[in-house]
């Protein structure tokens, strides 16, 4: 059964370009690592009239949004043998020095087992 790791990001809008430049790349890494998915989607209609919305869920502020993002595995093992893959390719690496487009500190990350798929 696939396996997902799912991401909640808060992102400055204005740092919303240099985002999807580094998504790209990321996501290049990861599918080339064996990654059956990879997708981020900037936050577009949050106003939720139930339940708590996104952006006062991750602390959002009003010159921010919030993405989505989340990568698809053939399974747990995969995913575990993938991410190793990632976290030494030096793409990654040079990627996470220095300023990254997001705050770290208001990241939620969780691996997934799939509960219903199709």
């Amino acid at each position: 059964m696939a396996y997902v790791d799912g991401f909640v990001m808060v992102v400055p809008k204005k740092n919303i370009p240099a985002y999807r430049k580094m998504a790209r790349l990321a996501g290049k890494v990861w599918r080339e690592f064996g990654a059956v998915d990879y997708m981020e989607c900037v936050g577009d209609d949050l106003t939720a009239k139930y339940g708590r919305p996104f952006p006062r869920l991750a602390k959002a502020g009003p010159r921010d949004t919030i993405v989505f993002s989340w990568i698809v595995y053939a399974n747990k093992a995969a995913r575990d043998r993938v991410n190793k893959k990632v976290m030494a390719d030096p793409r990654i690496a040079k990627m996470m020095k220095g300023d990254v487009p997001f705050n770290p500190k208001k990241m939620s990350y969780g691996g997934f087992k799939v509960l219903v798929q199709g």
